[in-house]
């Protein structure tokens, strides 16, 4: 095991071709909203408790029912086979082993159902509203009749955020073949043969069969890339209703009165989230909105916020605020590509253990007991 989720980064930026890793990495433009994510985590400073007794800690909490080994989800992201084959299975099995619930995005390289054969544990779908509206339909009916608890709906995609890596890369779906990407896959020969053995480019196969797309690479970045539902509004949760009878997550608000019109609208819980700096540049940090958003709807939804969490004292700051839970989006994918499934379990187990220290050393022998008096200034 590495010492912390840095070192995975590390390692998985020299194993994966360089388009791959900035994928993976980059945010939107100049990056200043990553930028902004990464760096207000350490804004927050902490007021520990002393002569509490600690031998025994407690980090589990409880969600819509069912309990969970942390404040935390491995969070969807999309096409994970570039990292390692069979990704979102890989990530569903080390989640529900940590004792968590894995949330696969629409964009994901799998489908629902393998994803679903793979793993017992608690899953949900992201999914995101195109204008062919039966292709989300068709999304959510799989997911349920497959036994999926909740849905998250994201609703900060509109359109895609610039992101000049891929521009400069000069990657898409399908990936072009030129002088430059044949020397960066020469230059990283594991990854090639990994990406050989799971039939070349990953495809987006969860997608395309809601689309009713065949398996052709072309035709699915077509349906990928088809225009999302820009008429979206508060109003379609009605809609969203009418096909999901599990919780209904909003993701993507970053402002407290968006927040109170997703109460009004009927929503079960929030994710603070600016896509983790890959949509608006200049977007504030997630965290920086967390304890106004907080204080808006405390108790009557539930909260998550991502946005860069890299350290388990990041999730008890995260749950002291005013969140329920954090997302991961990019440390469990640094595991995977550094190490595989391998990766994957011990990016998990480095959270949880450093969410366990920081307990003790917080004097908050629950996690379910932190709050803002554990925080400075808050």
């Amino acid at each position: 095991m590495l010492p912390a989720i840095k070192d995975y980064r590390e390692l998985a930026r020299r194993r994966l071709s360089r388009f791959a890793f900035d994928y993976l990495e980059g945010g939107a433009e100049d990056g200043r909203s990553m930028a902004r994510n990464l760096a207000s985590w350490g804004d927050v400073t902490f007021l520990p408790r002393t002569m509490v007794d600690v031998s025994q800690v407690d980090t589990r909490i409880t969600l819509f029912g069912r309990q969970q080994a942390m404040p935390a989800f491995v969070g969807p992201t999309g096409l994970n086979g570039l990292y390692w084959p069979q990704a979102e299975q890989v990530l569903a099995r080390a989640a529900h082993a940590a004792g968590l619930p894995f949330v696969m995005s629409t964009a994901s390289t799998s489908l629902l159902e393998d994803v679903r054969a793979a793993s017992p544990g608690d899953l949900w779908l992201q999914l995101y509203v195109q204008k062919d509206r039966r292709i989300a339909q068709s999304m959510m009916a799989r997911a349920q009749a497959a036994g999926f608890s909740a849905l998250m709906l994201t609703v900060d995609t509109m359109v895609h955020g610039k992101r000049d890596h891929d521009v400069r890369n000069g990657f898409r779906m399908p990936v072009p073949w030129t002088p430059r990407l044949l020397a960066d896959l020469l230059s990283h020969p594991r990854w090639c043969l990994r990406m050989l053995r799971q039939g070349g480019s990953p495809q987006l196969v969860n997608l395309a069969r809601s689309a009713g797309v065949e398996s052709n690479i072309q035709k699915q970045a077509a349906a990928m890339s088809r225009e999302m539902d820009m008429g979206l509004r508060w109003e379609d949760l009605a809609w969203v209703r009418r096909h999901w009878k599990g919780p209904v997550i909003v993701k993507g608000l970053l402002s407290a009165d968006d927040a109170r019109r997703a109460l009004q609208a009927g929503a079960d819980g929030i994710v603070v989230s600016n896509h983790g700096g890959r949509q608006l540049e200049c977007a504030p940090a997630p965290m920086a909105q967390l304890p106004q958003i907080a204080d808006a709807v405390h108790g009557k939804m539930h909260i998550f916020v991502d946005g860069g969490v890299r350290r388990g004292s990041d999730i008890a700051k995260a749950r002291a605020l005013g969140a329920d839970a954090v997302l991961l989006g990019r440390a469990p994918l640094y595991g995977l590509a550094a190490r595989g499934p391998q990766g994957v379990a011990e990016v998990l187990e480095i959270l949880r253990t450093e969410f366990e220290t920081t307990l003790r050393l917080l004097g908050a022998p629950q996690a379910t007991s932190l709050n803002a008096t554990f925080m400075q200034d808050h």
